[in-house]
């Protein structure tokens, strides 16, 4: 999971977002905020509503690969993702920022957990309703779960590149900041689906091996096209994390020596 790039909606699009959100803000009792919420969302989030069908395009154009989920880099992403859920944050149902483009595999088991560091104590609060809890409004603090529109995952998190390919937390146990990336890798199972951790490794491998023929090439003498059409092609790869990792921990983990020759004989690939 890396942060996605920054892109803005068409200003139609971003003032029918703004007006649909202000009829759900102008309501004065929470639980029905949230009630039409639900309901104005289903009603417009359709394919053949020209907003929605502009927020899908932009989305895409945030994904990384052909439309690969914001969330593992995996699969096909094809649901609108409320960062913040809708059912707990009416405010936020339409708000483009809060928007992420997700696989059905990461938004299911999301679904509506959230949690806060809480304001009033300080501790990390969920703030996930069941069923049958009364729909009152959510306790208020700082979010737990990475926000990769926002923030930069990396901060948080780093891939075992040597032998899990585990996403793991990176900050010391005692701290905020490890239970921010704890929690996020649980509540979107980043570990416990067997195919992601396989997909990275291979990912890790497919990376390697485009770097070894962007190498080969430069050596023989390919010219800047040929070289920008190879750069191109990994920068379309998913799981665009491991690469990113590879960046990051070439220089500094033994086992990965042979990972640290190629960048040193291609140092530009650093910065792609």
């Amino acid at each position: 999971m890396i942060q996605l790039p920054n892109l803005t909606l068409l200003k139609t699009a971003q003032d029918k977002l703004d007006s649909w959100q202000n009829e759900i803000n102008s309501i004065v009792d929470y639980a029905d905020r949230v009630k039409q919420a639900k309901t104005s969302f289903a009603r417009y989030n359709k394919s053949n509503n020209s907003t929605f069908r502009e927020v899908r395009q932009v989305l895409t154009k945030m994904c990384c690969g052909c439309r690969r989920c914001g969330y593992c880099e995996d699969s096909v992403a094809d649901e609108v993702e409320h960062i913040k859920p809708k059912d707990i944050y009416p405010e936020a149902v339409f708000l483009w920022e809060n928007y992420l483009y997700a696989c059905g595999q990461c938004n299911s088991p999301k679904n509506n957990k959230y949690a806060v560091f809480s304001y009033a104590t300080g501790q990390l609060t969920e703030v996930s309703r069941k069923r049958s809890d009364p729909v009152i409004e959510p306790e208020a603090g700082d979010p737990v779960l990475i926000n990769p529109r926002i923030e930069d995952p990396l901060k948080f998190l780093e891939i075992d590149l040597i032998d899990t390919f585990y996403f793991l937390p990176s900050h010391s146990p005692d701290s905020r900041n490890y239970q921010r990336a704890y929690y996020t890798i649980n509540v979107l199972r980043l570990n416990d689906r067997d195919y992601l951790v396989e997909a990275r490794e291979e990912a890790f491998k497919n990376y390697q091996a485009r770097l070894e023929q962007y190498i080969t090439q430069k050596q023989a003498g390919a010219t800047p096209d040929q070289l920008n059409h190879l750069i191109s092609a990994i920068q379309r790869m998913q799981h665009p994390t491991v690469w990113k990792e590879m960046q990051r921990q070439q220089h500094f983990i033994r086992h990965l020596n042979h990972l640290k020759k190629l960048f040193d004989l291609a140092p530009e690939a650093l910065t792609w």
